[in-house]
């Protein structure tokens, strides 16, 4: 989606902010009308704004001095925040909680969703992988909850809910433990009580990072109230829905949706940033994303095709000589992908209907990245070592469940693939190895085509590297230049230590 569109801040003619009284003062002019009667988002935002704005307060001096000496970055966040601003202002309002919070992403992500920390904290609101599962976001081979638009905001806001109430209606302390844990932040409330002194943010001993991330919010809050006393201006949201979430009801092929729903598959994998494979998730959620003017021709079309339509597969018999690594290379797949599209739990038979893909399409950049870095530290992303078996179960749809090679999972538990299991049988998922010496390490390559515009310091940033790795990668100098279509070689880091 092109940034300029809106949300847009224009650059400052002086970045220097106003004094925080100045902005403490700006009015709210639409204040109290009803939140489908404001044209702007912003304006409805501004309404909802309950925190204190930490006036007098250096840090947020500061932060603000830096966001407006940087109107790029705001664009960049705020135009990719026009897509899932509406929908988190709705659930704000909707639980009651201060619409500032809706600002939070631009600190945590800049609003990107598929942003990435070393800790391997990701999406919008940056879960980790426990945090994420403790908070009932599923992560799998196939999806990831923590980059899920609706579900992460669901999860985000419960989390600051329960620490609001766990600092007795503090935001601020809620926000800081957001940041660095509430056990953190708890020990320097203890503190500061037994020295009888104050328990607020800003005299608490905190973390240098968790020190800048209240007054960046706060910094964000002002900015956005009154845009103009430090030289910017925001182009308006409109105050109205970008997306609707469809029923898929069973397993989708991602190109094939975007196809018939008249969209790009960037844009489809903008909206369902959580699936990171070429399909959606077979064991669901069974929902896509939707611009709102694409939902009902997706809904509609999606009715009209088979399950093999809608999976983008063809038929192929199975001739003499044929294992399924040879089908997969033949059609330009995986294993993989093969035995999970005909449920394969064994080899295969002259004569065999297999269910290929029809067509294989390049996954955009950030889409390989977040499928490599499962594929690379995969077994972590898993919330349990152990599966109980429940009546009906077998080893493939267990498999299946948990995005894993039915042929690993039965050699992990000493059985044939074609085992029988009883309810109530342990099934391992893991080796049990600690993996703690991070010795196993490696890499992934793959290659990334330059689009117009593209540079050196955007993809290096997008890939999580170094300009000098990229360079050398590619044998480039740094004075060479990028053109459209050129290849680059990648190397993906393939376990996090």
């Amino acid at each position: 989606m092109d940034a300029s569109v809106s949300g847009v801040p224009s650059a400052p003619a002086s970045p220097a902010p106003a004094p925080a009284a100045a902005a403490d003062a700006a009015p709210t002019q639409l204040a109290g009308l009803a939140p489908d009667q404001y044209g702007d988002l912003f304006d409805r935002m501004r309404a909802g704004f309950k925190l204190d704005d930490g006036a007098g307060q250096r840090a947020v001096d500061q932060q603000l001095r830096w966001y407006a000496s940087n109107p790029d970055y705001l664009q960049r966040a705020f135009g990719r925040a026009d897509l899932y601003l509406y929908q988190i202002v709705t659930e704000l309002e909707r639980r009651g909680m201060p619409l500032e919070l809706a600002l939070l992403p631009v600190v945590e992500s800049a609003f990107e969703p598929y942003a990435y920390s070393r800790a391997r904290a990701s999406g919008l609101w940056q879960f980790i992988p426990g945090t994420g599962s403790h908070y009932g976001l599923k992560q799998d081979w196939w999806y990831d909850g923590r980059r899920d638009i609706v579900e992460s905001t669901r999860a985000a806001l419960d989390y600051l809910q329960r620490l609001h109430d766990e600092f007795d209606g503090d935001w601020l302390l809620a926000v800081a433990a957001y940041n660095c844990g509430e056990a953190m932040v708890e020990r320097a409330v203890d503190m500061n009580r037994a020295a009888h002194r104050p328990v607020t943010f800003w005299d608490l001993w905190l973390p240098g990072e968790t020190r800048a991330y209240v007054p960046k919010l706060l910094a964000m809050k002002r900015l956005v109230r009154d845009p103009e006393t430090y030289g910017l201006e925001f182009s308006p949201i409109p105050n109205s829905p970008y997306f609707a979430r469809i029923a898929t009801h069973a397993q989708v092929n991602l190109k094939i949706a975007a196809e018939i729903a008249g969209v790009s598959p960037e844009e489809l994998y903008e909206l369902n940033p959580a699936f990171h494979r070429w399909a959606t998730d077979p064991a669901g959620p069974h929902y896509l994303l939707l611009p709102v003017d694409a939902a009902d021709v997706f809904s509609e079309n999606l009715e009209q095709l088979s399950p093999d339509q809608r999976l983008g597969v063809n038929h192929y018999s199975v001739r003499r000589g044929d294992s399924i690594a040879s089908v997969a290379r033949k059609f330009h797949t995986s294993v993989n992908v093969i035995r999970e599209l005909n449920d394969l739990t064994g080899g295969l038979t002259v004569g065999d209907d297999l269910r290929v893909p029809s067509a294989v399409s390049e996954l955009p950049a950030k889409v390989m990245l977040a499928a490599a870095r499962v594929d690379g530290h995969g077994r972590s992303l898993r919330r349990a070592h152990v599966q109980v078996v429940r009546r009906g179960d077998s080893l493939w749809t267990i498999a299946r469940r948990n995005g894993m090679n039915v042929n690993t999972l039965a050699s992990l538990n000493g059985m044939h693939p074609g085992d029988t299991l009883r309810a109530g049988q342990h099934i391992r998922l893991t080796s049990g190895s600690s993996g703690g010496s991070g010795r196993s390490g490696g890499h992934r390559r793959l290659f990334y085509t330059v689009r117009e515009g593209d540079t050196v310091t955007q993809i290096a940033r997008l890939f999580q590297c170094s300009v000098p790795q990229l360079l050398a990668w590619n044998g480039l100098s740094s004075g060479s230049r990028l053109h459209a279509g050129q290849k680059l070689r990648i190397r993906l880091h393939t376990r996090h230590h």
